[in-house]
């Protein structure tokens, strides 16, 4: 296929050509001459230039592959809502299951001798303080002997509470109180619904 160049090359030379014959041969005036002159050179220029090698095209750049979407992972299922007042429900439960404490303080005690409920009493008596040391390793809240004179405002907040004239300075310690140094509650196990959770002791039946 030829270029544009190439289509004005060959008309110029060929006018070039007329141009030559009718200054030489046809008697034409002189300045004919200096047109053929030009018009060679152009026609030249053109066809020398009509000969260059068109550019390659350049090479359609790959296009890069998308990588596959990942799909998105399923949601989560949301977590059990834990009972109302668990904590307290796993404690009463702790106390019924290892000193009865529970059956106790729910007997009628009304048709028992005294002999007999201070017998009981024993029982519950040292299951449940070794339950209570064993979770809460109980301390004093305040570290000091009955009787003896302290200052409230020299203790941590919420180790005292005062009585009779508050804000007069040094009292009489009455009770020492009770902290816990640790809690160490065991885990309920179950269902997680909170009808489950009020379950404090299960029913017991004996089959035959």
């Amino acid at each position: 296929m030829l270029k544009p160049l190439a289509l004005i090359a060959l008309p110029a030379a060929l006018l070039a050509g007329l141009a030559d014959w009718y200054a030489d041969d046809a008697g034409g005036p002189e300045w004919i001459d200096a047109v053929v002159g030009t018009l060679a050179v152009f026609g030249t220029a053109a066809g020398v230039a009509s000969l260059k090698p068109e550019p390659a095209a350049a090479p359609a750049q790959p296009q890069a592959e998308t990588p596959p979407t990942k799909p998105a992972p399923p949601p989560k299922p949301p977590e059990p809502k834990r009972p109302e007042g668990e904590d307290a429900l796993v404690l009463l439960a702790t106390l019924q299951r290892e000193a009865r404490l529970i059956d106790f303080l729910k007997e009628d005690l009304s048709g028992y001798e005294d002999a007999q409920v201070g017998a009981a009493v024993r029982d519950v008596h040292r299951d449940a303080a070794a339950t209570l040391d064993r979770l809460f390793a109980l301390g004093p809240a305040v570290d000091a002997e009955e009787g003896s004179r302290v200052d409230p405002s020299t203790l941590p907040a919420g180790r005292v509470k005062t009585t009779g004239q508050v804000g007069g300075g040094a009292g009489t310690l009455v009770h020492p109180g009770w902290a816990a140094t640790k809690v160490n509650l065991p885990a309920r196990t179950g269902p997680p619904d909170e009808a489950a959770a009020r379950v404090l002791a299960p029913a017991e039946v004996e089959v035959a």
